[in-house]
């Protein structure tokens, strides 16, 4: 006997489809949770084997049971109320959920308090779906590792193709998690393009944010510079009432202060099918010969999202300079920060926890290096014998030249030619945007003939994030480029 769900549930539900057949008493979120739960067991950890998704929420059908009386009896919280939200494994949650970073040393790792945005999503009502495997330490563990790969949680997989498909990294079981339909929404984390090529990978809708928009108290950290969670969804729409959720000002978190009365919880005034219209785009086309000639790239497809702009009204200025796109960022920041960052975050950890240290994590790795050590572990291996200081003068200058040129290049380019946003093929323009701490937004532009998803990248100045919001909203909803996977 198998469960029946009534023929409201589908594949691609949005929020206001789902909140409108809730309010009709033609579902409840209890439903809707079974009906995620129902598809998780079928399709990613069994079947197809996805493997997006690292651990469930047991508690998460009688959160949604209590979301639902709460419904009835006071009414709603607001457009998140009863929706399912998968976290990345590095997010901390105060439940019975673990927060590993995809590590077997953290796999009992259990928090004792919820990150700040964890806490902004319950208070809007959401239900913690469960945790989403990610690139093991966001890509801190190892230089060969394949992205989507933890030694907890092994190997996710891209539901547009085989298995040797590139899945996109370090945000990867998020970006999964709702293209292939496991959840309504989801958050990831994002250093350097680890929001915006999962995203592209798996065509849905990413959100990098200005680092500071989201607090990044409780999250497992890289950086101190770069590091930000980001909503991913299969909607513009969705994603920006998802990103309204997570933003505020936090007093931990130094970052977020500059945001007081600057930041906003409704992005909705940005979802304008015109958006394009007046719009001016400058289309960045100086990448490495080497992308070109990628599989992630498709000139016949990045000629049609420049001729969506044009057909709906942008002002379109081909092949713009961003004089400090090809600079050689260097690796000190990054690699000096990781060592900082993880070392506090590790020592802190409770008592009975094997590790409190980077080279306590690399034993613990080598004592289970069949486990643990698939790509080996030389990220681990450079940073900790670096000093765990950071007034290193290399890094100093490194921090001070990375901030001043990324930030150059993209406000030269804005103000030159007078642009709203910058476009970017697929996710080339992560770096100078991480380095800059800038937002972006990726979203889909269509299907190579392979069937592999190829997407674009809207990226714009500091506290743009509505602008880029309209711009991806109207690309979106003229195109409709997004398609499910066919998942057997």
């Amino acid at each position: 006997m198998e469960i029946e769900f009534n023929n409201f549930f589908k594949e691609e539900l949005t929020i206001n489809e789902i909140q409108e057949a809730i309010e009709n008493g033609e579902v409840t979120s209890k439903e809707l949770i079974m009906y995620y739960l129902h598809r998780i067991a079928e399709y990613d950890q069994d079947g197809p084997k996805i493997n997006s998704i690292l651990e469930i929420n047991p508690d998460a059908i009688f959160i949604a049971e209590a979301l639902d009386h709460e419904r009835k009896v006071k009414g709603v919280r607001g457009p998140l109320h009863g929706i399912p939200v998968v976290l990345k494994d590095n997010i901390e949650t105060n439940d019975s959920m673990h927060t590993s970073a995809g590590t077997l040393a953290l796999e009992n790792h259990i928090s004792s308090n919820d990150a700040f945005l964890v806490e902004k999503l319950r208070n809007a009502g959401a239900v913690i779906l469960g945790k989403a495997n990610m690139t093991e330490l966001a890509n801190g563990m190892s230089n060969t590792m394949w992205a989507g790969y933890s030694s907890r949680g092994g190997q996710v997989l891209n539901p547009y193709g085989d298995a040797n498909l590139f899945v996109g990294g370090s945000s990867s079981g998020s970006a999964v998690a709702v293209a292939a339909n496991f959840s309504v929404l989801s958050v990831g984390t994002e250093t350097d393009a680890s929001i915006l090529s999962p995203a592209i990978q798996n065509s849905v809708v990413g959100i990098k944010p200005t680092v500071g928009l989201i607090s990044r108290q409780g999250i497992i950290p890289f950086t101190y510079s770069q590091d930000t969670a980001g909503p991913m969804a299969r909607t513009v729409k969705d994603a920006s009432i998802l990103l309204g959720a997570l933003v505020g000002v936090d007093k931990h978190d130094p970052a977020t202060h500059k945001y007081e009365g600057i930041s906003r919880l409704d992005y909705s005034e940005f979802l304008d099918l015109q958006g394009l219209n007046g719009a001016k785009i400058g289309v960045f086309k100086g990448g490495s010969k080497t992308f070109y000639e990628s599989e992630e790239y498709d000139a016949e497809l990045f000629e049609h999202a420049i001729q969506t702009l044009n057909e709906e009204g942008a002002l379109v200025i081909e092949d713009i300079e961003i004089p400090s796109y090809h600079r050689e960022w260097k690796r000190e920041v990054l690699l000096s920060e990781l060592k900082h960052s993880l070392e506090n975050y590790l020592s802190k950890l409770p008592s009975h926890l094997p590790i409190h240290s980077i080279s306590e994590l690399i034993q613990f790795n080598k004592r289970i290096a069949d486990r643990a050590l698939k790509y080996g572990q030389n990220k681990l291996e450079e940073i900790v014998v670096l000093p765990n200081t950071l007034s290193n003068p290399d890094y100093l200058n490194a921090k001070l030249e990375d901030l001043y040129f990324s930030q150059y290049g993209i406000d030269f380019a804005l103000k030159k030619y007078d642009l709203d946003a910058i476009l970017f093929p697929s996710y080339i323009g992560s770096t100078i945007c991480a380095k800059a701490a800038y937002p972006s937004i990726a979203l889909p532009a269509g299907y190579k003939e392979s069937g592999r998803p190829f997407g674009i990248t809207f990226a714009g100045g500091a506290f743009s994030e509505g602008i880029l919001i309209k711009l991806a909203y109207a690309f979106e909803q003229a195109t409709k480029h997004r398609k499910s996977p066919k998942l057997i």
